[in-house]
């Protein structure tokens, strides 16, 4: 056992007096730490959404939506509380493997699917994402190639997410500029994965030609089927004469 997640879930109920109707929200909070080299976590979620994780490195508290900071902050003391929970996690680490003498790790190999943040666009730069989800341990390795090489330039990676079977998910992110002709691939890197998976990507954009080419074979279907069914009425017709 090289690592360890715990997961705080407290239900939020929130009662709306106007419509008199209950809401009931989930809160968590994610703390994991390896002893792998892998920097440790603390994340706090709303409905399955990050509210924010803490910056170990520069010990402050990150919010997932800057838009939001106006109207709401992370608690004073945030970043103090979490590295308490770093130790009591390091702590318990290795009493855990101690204890159920130094089981090994479940392995839980990760899927993956790549899709546009935004509707596609010849030229217009967009983002594309990679959402990476249901692996265990947390250790995981992300990249981006497009047209074979690696890319570099434009990817970020979020925290990492806990799903409600104590599985995680993350999201890589890569800017770019579509173009037709050109293929993206995400691949992924994990303990529990016989080899690299990759996930491939490329612009589906239909062009004017492309419709061009759809409205000629529309008229030439209706054509072809407005010839069949006129053939058949006079078969029909000439056999009645008959």
């Amino acid at each position: 056992m090289k690592s360890c997640v715990f997961l705080a879930a407290l239900l939020l109920t929130v009662w709306t007096a106007v419509r008199a109707e209950t809401v009931t929200h989930l809160f968590r909070q994610l703390t994991a730490c390896q002893t792998n080299g892998t920097l440790p976590e603390d994340d706090y979620e709303l409905d399955d959404d990050e509210l924010f994780h803490i910056d170990f490195d520069k010990k402050e508290a990150i919010q997932r939506l800057p838009d939001f900071a106006k109207y709401w902050s992370p608690p004073e003391g945030a970043p103090a509380r979490a590295e308490t929970d770093r130790q009591v996690c390091t702590h318990n680490v290795a009493g855990f493997a101690r204890c159920h003498e130094y089981p090994p790790e479940e392995q839980v190999p990760p899927r993956a699917a790549v899709y546009p943040e935004n509707q596609l666009e010849l030229g217009k730069p967009n983002t594309l994402i990679c959402f990476i989800t249901g692996f265990h341990p947390a250790a995981i390795k992300v990249t981006w190639t497009k047209n074979t090489l690696p890319v570099t330039e434009g990817v970020s990676l979020t925290q990492y997410y806990s799903n409600k079977d104590f599985t995680l998910q993350m999201f890589s992110y890569l800017s770019f500029t579509p173009e037709l002709g050109d293929v993206y691939s995400c691949q992924v890197q994990h303990s529990a994965l016989p080899e690299r998976l990759t996930t491939f990507w490329e612009p589906d954009v239909q062009t004017d030609s492309d419709v061009g080419e759809t409205v000629f074979c529309a008229v030439g279907l209706t054509l072809g089927l407005l010839g069949v069914a006129v053939g058949t009425f006079f078969l029909i017709k000439g056999n009645k004469c008959n």
